[in-house]
């Protein structure tokens, strides 16, 4: 049996506040993709990590694991820190099929949800 996941992978903060629109975007996932498994993992200052985020799924069954860099674009934690986690991450777990989308700020849709949610100021 194939059971997916997802990760929300962010960058973190020092501020625990940065934390609540992670938050709610796993909440919605949960709510429109009750069949797929969702957990938030971040590179620095917050908790879980990515591997500790994968463990998670794991334990519970997960067996494809897709992380969504929440990054506005693709700087220097996405082409350098990022591949190194999941290379790391894909050696502790071998059995995983892991796999990670581009940034989401990279995707047509979300630079125009940007755009139509500035638009909507006016």
């Amino acid at each position: 049996m194939n059971t997916k996941a997802i990760i929300l992978f962010g960058h973190g903060a020092r501020d625990t506040r940065w934390h609540e629109p992670f938050d709610r975007l796993a909440a919605l996932w949960k709510a429109q993709h009750p069949k797929i498994l969702v957990e938030l993992a971040f590179l620095e200052l917050m908790q879980p990590g990515l591997e500790e985020a994968i463990l998670s799924l794991v334990i519970v069954g997960a067996t494809e694991v897709v992380v969504v860099p929440v990054f506005f674009g693709q700087g220097g934690h996405l082409r350098n820190d990022f591949p190194v986690l999941m290379s790391a991450c894909q050696e502790k777990f071998p059995w995983i099929k892991l796999s990670a989308t581009p940034a989401v700020g990279e995707d047509a849709a979300v630079l125009q949800a940007i755009i139509d949610f500035g638009a909507r100021a006016f």
